[in-house]
């Protein structure tokens, strides 16, 4: 399975903008065995499947996690 190189995480907040965060993909595999993907700070992380799946990672302690509104692949 060719996984993409990059996507774009799309946060909505009520009554504000939307949010889009750009992870890239890294060497790790998440706990379903799916690739890695980060922000450039590290801080967001999150495992997406090749269906386009995404399961929030914490990256430290005390993080209140949100599942993205969409993921969108950047080819």
């Amino acid at each position: 399975m060719e996984y993409p190189e990059s996507y774009e995480l799309v946060f909505q907040e009520p009554a504000a903008a939307d949010d889009v965060v750009v992870v890239r993909r890294t060497q790790r595999a998440g706990p379903g065995g799916c690739p890695v993907y980060e922000d450039d700070t590290g801080i967001v992380r999150a495992e997406i499947s090749e269906r386009g799946d995404v399961r929030m990672l914490a990256s430290g302690g005390h993080q209140a996690l949100s599942s993205p509104a969409a993921a969108r692949a950047r080819r």
